[in-house]
């Protein structure tokens, strides 16, 4: 097993994952909301690794060390390449020719892979084990690894292990299956004490806006991820749990059956769907409604009033989705209400209904809602469709801005920042500049 360093990004065509249960067609009654149905067949998407590219930055004495093939290194290396440039904290472990046909201990490799990281990085404190492949193909139980390995060097580094096998999981799911991988080492928190609990990586600068509202609220609150591993926020019968991003459900899972509870509401992107958020935590902790408009009234002008240079061009064009980042819903509920965008087709590769019924309620009848993907069936959709705009995975971009398509990359909304009222313009930036590229760029 040998070792460098890389970075990672992985443009993944699943076509092996089961059919998820309740994933059944749903068409809708008229005026009952969107029309949600399932298609099953190739999908074009991200795999789980690539959560690792923020999920890096964010608990910022942390290191993802990958567990996988070389086939694995090497689009991860070519996919995040601008890495290089920055402290990396993620490296691959390569199963070789060797390991995998059990020449060699593959344990007894990874024992001695993560020592040298271990000695030669002492700033490391939490160590998670990133399996590239299933544990089948690369022959070694990561989470028997990871248990072996915390008994060793704690109290120093914790070790943790997730899946971001493409077979496994797509895309965003990489973050969920590491915080949920978090959830177990949580401390417990005392049943008395009522605290909100922030879910979902954000940016920095995000976070600390989040943090000063729930302060004026007079709302005790902590985030997970937390920036340093030793700061793990207590969780426990008291606990409020607030998802910050749509594609947690492992962890919010984890986090209930350690007794969190769950606060449903629409997710903060834009400024409706940052006040109705804050709007539910408010509400829970029996904020007054009259501090409420006092704390958010300033952020909500200024967010409305960010937004309408965006809306002047986009009012009036067709958006279609391919399914990619879970990010699709909240995002089209964004854009529809307000910056005026007609929806065409919102793919999205899974649906929780739970979590997502706030954002459902806020979308057009008759609305089409794919879960999951056929991607030749939904190219032909939208080549017919030919919309303003269409958001996508890398894979596709390309070729639709060949066909005279203009596109959004999805992963994008993973790196920018777009939660929050001082996001709203952002966000709706980033459907914008296409189309002014594409304006530009006539002759």
């Amino acid at each position: 097993m040998n070792r460098h360093v890389p970075s990672s990004h992985v443009l993944v065509d699943e076509t092996r994952r089961p059919a998820p249960a309740g994933c059944a067609d749903a068409p809708a009654a008229p005026g009952a909301g969107p029309s949600v149905r399932a298609e099953r067949g190739q999908r074009e998407v991200f795999c789980g690794l690539t959560g690792i590219i923020w999920m890096h930055r964010k608990i910022q004495d942390a290191f993802f060390l990958i567990v996988g093939s070389r086939t694995c290194a090497h689009l991860m290396q070519s996919a995040a390449g601008v890495m290089i440039f920055a402290e990396p904290r993620f490296a691959t472990a390569i199963i070789d020719d060797r390991d995998l046909a059990g020449i060699a201990d593959a344990n007894d490799e990874l024992d001695a892979c993560v020592e040298r990281l271990l000695a030669r990085r002492p700033d490391i404190k939490m160590l998670f084990l990133v399996g590239s492949c299933p544990s089948e193909v690369i022959k070694l139980d990561l989470a028997r690894a990871a248990q072996r390995l915390s008994a060793q060097f704690l109290p120093d580094v914790r070790v943790l292990a997730y899946s971001g096998s493409g077979i496994e999981t797509t895309f965003t799911q990489g973050e969920d299956a590491c915080l949920a991988s978090l959830v177990p080492t949580l401390p417990r928190a005392e049943p008395q004490t009522k605290e909100l609990l922030v879910v979902g990586a954000l940016a920095d600068v995000v976070e600390d806006q989040f943090a000063r509202s729930f302060a004026a609220l007079g709302i005790p609150a902590r985030f997970l991820p937390m920036r340093k591993a030793g700061d793990l926020p207590p969780v426990g019968e008291g606990t409020r749990m607030l998802l910050a991003q749509p594609f947690l459900a492992d962890t919010a899972r984890a986090l209930e059956a350690r007794g969190a509870t769950r606060l449903p509401a629409p997710f903060p992107l834009g400024v409706e769907g940052t006040t109705a958020w804050l709007k539910a935590a408010a509400d829970e902790f029996g904020v007054d409604p009259a501090l409420f408009e006092r704390v958010t009234a300033p952020m909500i002008a200024r967010g409305r009033a960010a937004l309408e240079r965006d809306r002047a061009r986009l009012a009036g064009r067709r958006i279609f989705f391919f399914p990619d980042s879970q990010l699709e819903v909240p995002i089209a509920r964004f854009l529809n209400r307000e910056l005026g965008m007609e929806l065409v087709e919102v793919g999205t590769p899974y649906l929780h209904r739970q979590h997502m019924a706030e954002e459902l309620a806020l979308l057009p009848d008759g609305l089409s809602i794919v879960e999951g993907q056929h991607v030749d069936r939904q190219l032909d959709r939208c080549r017919e469709a030919a919309p303003d705009i269409t958001v996508c995975g890398l894979g596709l971009a390309n070729p639709l801005e060949a066909e005279g398509l203009a596109t959004k990359w999805s992963i994008e909304l993973l790196f920018t920042p777009i939660h929050g009222y001082d996001q709203a313009a952002d966000l709706s930036g980033l459907f914008a500049r296409p189309l002014v590229r594409r304006e530009k760029l006539k002759v």
